[in-house]
């Protein structure tokens, strides 16, 4: 997964927490609290991925 795909899900989370929040769904507002946090380790292992393969050269 690359860093777009992980900040993309980060927005999608955050936009589905907000949701939930504002029609009082705590399911949902939780479940896109941890689409977020599942977006951030995503976007994180692109970026030492990317740190990896530079050292490399």
């Amino acid at each position: 997964m690359g860093k777009s795909k992980g900040k993309a899900k980060q927005m999608k989370g955050k936009m589905k927490e907000t949701a939930g929040r504002a029609l009082g769904d705590m399911p949902m507002a939780n479940e896109g609290r941890g689409e977020q946090m599942t977006g951030r380790a995503q976007e994180l292992a692109a970026k030492a991925s990317e740190r990896v393969k530079k050292s490399e050269r």
